[in-house]
């Protein structure tokens, strides 16, 4: 396996963001901290992108924020799931895992008219 970390694919940052939400709030920092140390470092969710899907979620209602101080002391703000955020994690959820499914079945396919 390689050492590098991983491009995440075209949404899939929302679902990670979602489910990282779902263990307590967190300031975008510990999201992003959460998610490289949870994968061992595989995937790496770049600043700019975060804080982009933060703002998108937020706005959406699937996400609230307050300000409030870090481990460090200082001031961030802090992000947590609203009701309609915990619905919106459980059918990403779904929809990834069918197409993580799907995705299986073709890598794994053996026999008649599978390439080698």
């Amino acid at each position: 396996m390689s050492s590098e970390s991983l491009e995440l694919m075209k949404g899939t940052l929302d679902v990670l963001v979602l489910k990282t939400l779902s263990w307590g709030p967190m300031h975008g920092y510990g999201v992003s901290r959460w998610i490289r140390q949870r994968t061992g470092g595989t995937l790496e969710v770049e600043d700019a992108a975060l804080y982009q899907a933060l703002h998108r979620m937020e706005r959406r209602g699937w996400l609230a924020s307050e300000w409030g101080r870090s481990e460090n002391n200082r001031r961030a703000k802090f992000y947590r799931l609203t009701d309609r955020g915990e619905r919106q994690l459980r059918d990403q959820t779904r929809e990834v895992r069918r197409y993580v499914d799907a995705l299986l079945v073709v890598l794994d396919a053996r026999g008649a008219g599978a390439a080698p």
